[in-house]
Order: C-alpha cells, then structure tokens, then sequence
C-alpha cells in the first residue's frame, strides 16, 4: 500500500481529514525546501504538494507563478527537485510527497526514467497539470509500473464523462478545483462545492482533496467537513514570499507559515474533520 493510501485510511478511522500544503520546491533558495518540508509535517500536514518549478505555470496565479521565479534563478531543474525529495527520505520514511508540475521537464526526461527516479527518490504521486487522461496512457503505465500514484483535476466544469475518465485513470486521490480560475482565486463557495463533490463520490471511491481558494483557518475547517482532503498552497507560499522580501530567516517561519498550518489543522480537527 502507498504512503497516500495508508495516510487516507488512517485518518479514515480517525475520523479526520488530510492536510495537504503545498510549496514550490527551491522557493525562496534551493537549501530551504527541505528544512520546510519537515516543518510542515511538524506543524501538522498529512501529505505534501511540492511543486515542480516551471516557466510557464498555466494554473497558477500570480503568487505561486512568482514562486516558480524566484526558484528558476536559482537553476532549480526537476533532477534538484527529486534530490530534495530524497534528502527528505533520510528523516522521514512516512509522509506522502506528491510532485505537482507541468508536462514538459518529464517529458524532456521521459515517462519511464521520470517514474523509476520517483520511485528511488520516495515520490509517491505526481499531478501532471496540463496531462489529460486521455492521453496518458504511456505515463499511467510507467508510473503503476514504478508504484508512483496519478493525481488529477477535477474542475467546476467537469462533466460526467471526464469525471469516469479521471476515476478510472487516477489513483492516491482525486484533487478538486473549487472554483474557476487560478490558484489563489477567492470567492469559495462552499455549498456548491459539496455539491460536486456528491457528484463526483457517486463515479469513483478514491479520495477527494479539494484546493484552490482556501488562505485561511475558517475556509479550511468548512472545507474540512466535505472533502477527505484540504489542500493549501497560495496563501503559505504568500507568507514564504513576504519573509523573503524581508530577508529570509528561517526562524520566522514559526510564527508565520507553521501557524497558518497549525491554525488549519486545529480547526479542521476542531469541527470533526
């Protein structure tokens, strides 16, 4: 079983919903992501969403595109990514690491050498942005043949025909736009969401993370009571870019970026979720 799957049935039984956070990998230089990792899991998150430097990053708003920026300069590839990745295995051999990224830098590598170096570094899932189901036959078989999950959007949008299409392509989890537009897109609403998410548990019985416009404690803790999973990115990577601004000292993180987590984790857990 995956560290994903096992994470899900874990906090199944606990009745509670995973916290998933999501940074860009070498954001805001390269020898802090690690460190940021662990003290995300230590401030209370279930699986982590590392994202995948890109120079055209389509779904991102402008905090997360800025993000992919500021770790372009630094020269961070996919291969420092999966580096980081594995320098994160030497301390913790447990929580779920999912690659979100673009299709280009895998393809530049290749499906089978992508997924066996997941595999080898501890990656367990990758969510291919602008990669369809429809066409990913080659990767879905390189990534089952290497144990490495597939995560995909589903949107607003979606109809019923692409949600049986991701149902049946996709393993770990299922992620769930809120809402229409980019990361850091506002504008939640809740009720409808769970109405989608009824729409979308009736086609498949994998977990469902919703993302996309949850920046605080609040959003997360109403989120928290429909999905099986919350998903932040925005309103974490917002903080990490502010405390760069101000010249980057790792020991602020405590107050900023981990109590953010903290706070969505108390309230999650708070309200049963």
């Amino acid at each position: 079983m995956s560290r994903i799957a096992a994470k899900f049935d874990e906090l199944k039984i606990q009745g509670r919903t995973a916290l998933i956070p999501f940074i860009t990998a070498g954001d805001p230089q390269p020898d802090a992501t690690v460190d940021l990792m662990h003290g995300l899991v230590a401030a209370g998150a279930d699986i982590i969403e590392l994202g995948v430097p890109f120079s055209d990053p389509m779904a991102d708003g402008p905090v997360i595109q800025r993000a992919s920026e500021r770790a372009l300069a630094h020269g961070v590839s996919l291969h420092d990514v999966l580096d980081m990745v594995r320098k994160f295995r030497e301390r913790d051999p447990h929580t779920g690491v999912v690659l979100m990224g673009y299709l280009n830098p895998v393809e530049v590598m290749g499906y089978e050498p992508f997924a066996a170096a997941c595999a080898q570094a501890g990656v367990d899932g990758a969510l291919l942005v602008d990669m369809p189901p429809e066409e990913a036959d080659e990767w879905l078989k390189a990534a089952r043949g290497h144990k490495v999950d597939t995560v995909f959007l589903l949107a607003p949008t979606s109809t019923a025909d692409r949600i049986q299409a991701v149902a049946k392509a996709a393993s770990g989890f299922v992620y769930y736009v809120s809402l229409k537009g980019v990361t850091g897109a506002k504008n939640l609403d809740v009720d409808e969401v769970a109405a989608r998410l009824a729409a979308i548990r009736a086609l498949t019985s994998l977990p469902i993370g919703v993302g996309f416009g949850i920046s605080d404690a609040a959003a997360a803790t109403r989120v928290s009571r429909i999905a099986d999973a919350v998903i932040v990115g925005s309103a974490l990577v917002r903080l990490i870019e502010q405390l760069a601004s101000e010249g980057w000292n790792p020991s602020r993180l405590d107050a900023t970026v981990y109590q953010l987590l903290r706070d969505m984790r108390s309230g999650m857990d708070f309200a049963g979720g």
